[in-house]
């Protein structure tokens, strides 16, 4: 098959960004007789596989679908096969194909489908129509300006792996997430915005504007919350501000360098056990003019999980019911053989039923895996995607 895997890469390469799948239905059909392809995008909620023309949304856990999404590995049934579209750890969705004759068949058909994921992410940049297939309902245009300052929802090294979700999804406001790696380094970090909708959107916007050109600068974590601070402060003079928490993990040691500027909370799972890290909680971001900040330390051990999780979480309430630490520990311990992706989804999830429909405040999850150091040559994997 790996004729037909080259000439259905190059056609995904060579299709307009609005005719990707459509393109490469057509070459299926010719090189191997695939009369059915269809693009299944994971919503802003993560919780349903939208058709990209017509058809059900998936739903159902137990799905095929959802199986090759949550396990990113191909699933044959039925005569049809489910392939995950995922490119660096981003989890796009699945590419359902049918008829195929047997699992042997995906192996050939998954690299297609990773080919398409790096176009979809290309194409992304020209066209609306894959943004506008994975919504279910619109989003408000505070939500709109957040998604678009994403850095992504999920991303894999050998080193590292991360996700996030905001919530609500389709009408969050203030709440984000920001991150980035250069393979030594990676950092993070979580706002807690203040306000109401586009006044809140545009001040994390602003917020994230600086902390990323701070970051790009070189200078330590520290200083990138004084700049970010100033700017802030600079344009509305104390009177709106943020909750941050920025980290830095050295990924050959484990060291992670944490600045706490009145932030979201930060909680390690280690072997099993839940533990609240202990910070130093400074200021605000844009609180008060001229804010020094200080840097505290943690040292990671290997398969050391973080998770990032802002005060929308705790303070979300069922009825009459706040969704405490308790429950916040139970959930957590059970994400340990998840993968992060599955573990803020998991998380949320039971947020959301917790609170039987969508949050009323903003809530943002963030999950840091460190798998440990990792020795030369492994960053070059035969992992499609990688």
């Amino acid at each position: 098959m790996s004729e037909p895997v080259n000439r259905a890469r190059a056609a995904v390469t060579a299709a307009p960004g609005d005719l990707l799948v459509p393109c490469l239905a057509e070459l299926l059909e010719q090189e191997c007789g695939i009369t059915d392809t269809e693009l299944l995008q994971v919503d802003y909620r993560l919780s349903a596989l939208i058709p990209l023309t017509d058809g059900e949304e998936v739903t159902t856990p137990g799905h095929p679908a959802w199986r090759c999404f949550d396990h990113q590995s191909p699933v044959y049934a039925e005569g049809t096969g489910y392939l995950p579209v995922s490119m660096r750890g981003e989890q796009r969705g699945v590419l359902r194909v049918a008829p195929v004759s047997d699992e042997r068949q995906l192996t050939g058909l998954a690299e297609i489908a990773t080919a398409l994921a790096h176009e979809l992410t290309t194409a992304d940049a020209s066209t609306d129509v894959y943004r506008t297939a994975r919504r279910s309902r619109r989003l408000t245009l505070a939500a709109e300006i957040q998604w678009e300052l994403l850095p992504g929802r999920s991303r894999l090294r050998p080193s590292f792996s991360l996700a996030g979700q905001l919530e609500p999804a389709y009408a969050v406001r203030g709440d984000s997430f920001d991150w980035a790696d250069d393979g030594e380094r990676v950092w993070l970090a979580t706002i807690n915005g203040m306000g109401e909708g586009v006044v809140a959107s545009m001040l994390t916007t602003l917020a994230t504007g600086a902390l990323r050109n701070a970051r790009r600068a070189g200078i330590p974590l520290a200083d990138q919350a004084a700049l970010t601070d100033q700017a802030i402060y600079d344009l509305h003079r104390g009177e709106q501000y943020l909750s941050t928490l920025l980290l830095e993990l050295n990924l050959r040691t484990g060291l992670l360098t944490a600045v706490d500027a009145g932030s979201p909370r930060l909680v390690l799972l280690r072997d099993g056990e839940v533990d609240v890290q202990p910070l130093e909680e400074q200021f605000p971001l844009g609180m008060f003019e001229g804010t020094n900040y200080r840097e505290q330390y943690i040292q990671l051990q290997r398969g050391d999980r973080l998770f990032m999780i802002s005060d929308g979480v705790l303070d979300a309430t069922g009825g009459d019911v706040r969704y405490d630490e308790t429950a916040l520990d139970r959930i957590l311990r059970r994400t340990t053989p998840m993968t992060s992706l599955g573990a803020v989804r998991s998380l949320l999830g039971d947020l959301r039923a917790f609170v039987a429909s969508d949050l009323t405040d903003d809530a943002v999850v963030v999950c840091l895996d460190w798998f440990g150091p990792q020795t030369p040559g492994d960053e070059v994997s035969t992992r499609p995607g990688c």
